[in-house]
């Protein structure tokens, strides 16, 4: 089976599209999405030159399998704690706790059975587009 590779439009529409507008404001705890029955939540709150904005909220027990990036990301835990999966290695994610990833490596999140119950992670994709 094949590794997915998860594109900006993979999480759907955002929320805020400021095409030209020069200051936007999201509240990625708040918009943060409530975690469904057996998967993460996660929604694309943000799509802005650059970047796109992705949040995520997992239970404990609940995972994003092995999976590429079609672009660079950089990964924040702002709430709870999570396990971030590469290369062989795992490596704890808790409350401030900032990650970058090249493009298109395997990579995966876990989050354990003791996290709180309501653990966030937001995630920037780093396109590149300029609009």
């Amino acid at each position: 089976m094949e590794t997915p590779i998860n594109r900006p439009d993979t999480f759907g529409a955002p929320e805020v599209d400021p095409h030209g507008g020069a200051l936007s404001l999201v509240d990625t705890v708040a918009d943060a999405p409530a975690p469904r029955e057996n998967l993460p939540g996660v929604k694309r709150l943000l799509k802005a030159d650059g970047a796109n904005l992705i949040v995520f909220t997992f239970s404990p027990g609940q995972e994003l399998a092995d999976h590429r990036a079609a672009h660079p990301i950089m990964v924040q835990c702002i709430e709870g704690i999570l396990d971030f999966g590469c290369d062989g290695q795992t490596y704890r994610l808790t409350a401030g706790s900032v990650l970058h990833l090249k493009d298109m490596v395997v990579h995966r999140v876990d989050c354990p059975q003791d996290a709180p119950e309501r653990n966030v992670l937001q995630l920037f994709m780093l396109t590149g587009e300029r609009h």
